[in-house]
C-alpha cells in the first residue's frame, strides 16, 4: 500500500543567502496541507497555483544514488516522498488522498532545472522529469506512514 515515506519544507523564517546552495528543508513528522496553498508556514506555498507541492516517489530516489546524486530527503528540492507509487507515472488531473483528510491533484510534471543542478552538484542533463507538481485540493493533516490512496486517474 503506498504510503507517505517524507515530509520536509523550507519554514517562512529560513531564506536563501546563497541561491547555488542546497535546498533549505526542515524534516517534520506532520503537516497541515492547506488548500490552495500547500504545507502550512512554507515559504514556498501560495506562489503558484500549479505548484503547491513537489512530489517523488522514493523508488525513483533509489535508483539514482548509484548514480551519485544526493537523495536524502528534500535534497532534490521535493516536499514529500511517497513510498510505493510511481509517482513520475501519474497523469496530471490524477487525484490522491494523503491520509483521512487531504487530497491533493498531480498538475503536471517536474522538470529539473539550474537551481537543481546547484543545489546536486553535478549536471541533470539526463536526469528527465524529477516527481511531480500538485496542488491541494481538499487540506488537512498529514504524517508521515500515513497511507496514499489514488482516488482518480484522469487522462490529460
Amino acid at each position: 500500500m503506498p504510503s507517505i515515506y517524507s515530509i520536509v519544507y523550507q519554514p517562512q523564517d529560513q531564506k536563501y543567502v546563497e541561491r547555488q546552495a542546497a535546498f533549505i528543508r526542515v524534516p517534520t513528522q506532520q503537516a497541515r496541507l492547506i488548500a490552495g496553498y500547500g504545507i502550512e508556514g512554507d515559504q514556498k506555498g501560495g506562489h503558484d497555483p500549479l505548484r503547491q507541492l513537489n512530489l517523488i516517489s522514493q523508488e525513483w530516489l533509489l535508483t539514482q544514488q548509484p548514480k551519485g546524486y544526493k537523495t536524502q530527503p528534500g535534497q532534490f528540492g521535493e516536499q514529500i516522498i511517497l513510498a510505493g507509487l510511481a509517482v513520475e507515472s501519474l497523469e496530471p488531473g490524477a487525484r490522491l488522498q494523503l491520509g483521512n483528510e487531504a487530497q491533493i491533484e498531480i498538475a503536471k510534471l517536474r522538470m529539473p532545472c539550474e537551481r537543481l543542478q546547484a543545489a546536486q552538484g553535478k549536471s541533470i542533463e539526463d536526469l528527465g522529469p524529477v516527481g511531480m507538481l500538485a496542488k491541494v485540493i481538499v487540506g488537512g493533516q498529514i504524517r508521515v506512514g500515513d497511507q496514499v490512496t489514488i482516488l482518480e486517474v484522469m487522462k490529460a
